[in-house]
């Protein structure tokens, strides 16, 4: 088939294992071929657990969606999640669907998924074709 004027916005087969230690993880790699820079990492989340990652910053914006598990009710959301954001390391904590925007250069994490009490979603969209962070200095 011929490649047609918009085919550079359709991405298939490019997904690719997240990394280890997440539940079930998905990794969808931003170097996809189209205008928009972006990536995209989901976790259906079962049970608590503390995401690797210390305190860093990006030279990107994120964008994270927090929602529960059921598809046909997204927001039957029953889970509690800590985020800590900013140099001083301020406290927040999620207890329903949420989407937290992180702007370029906000130190941001740990990420800690305190309770869950029904599988949730959490979805990360880094804005950018690389992966680059900061880690804090300590």
């Amino acid at each position: 088939m011929e490649p047609r004027k918009y085919d550079k916005y359709f991405t298939k087969t490019r997904f690719i294992k997240g990394p280890q230690g997440h539940p079930k993880p998905v990794h969808f790699s931003g170097d996809h071929g189209g205008d928009v820079n972006f990536g995209m990492l989901w976790n259906y989340v079962t049970a608590p657990f503390r995401m690797p990652d210390g305190p860093h910053t990006h030279p990107f914006d994120e964008v994270w969606v927090f929602l529960g598990g059921d598809q046909s009710n997204a927001t039957d959301f029953d889970a509690e999640i800590e985020v800590y954001l900013g140099e001083e390391g301020e406290k927040y904590i999620i207890k329903e669907p949420t989407i937290l925007e992180i702007p370029r250069g906000l130190m941001h994490c740990p990420l800690i998924f305190k309770k869950i009490n029904k599988p949730m979603l959490f979805v990360n969209f880094p804005l950018t074709t690389k992966y680059e962070k900061t880690d804090a200095k300590k």
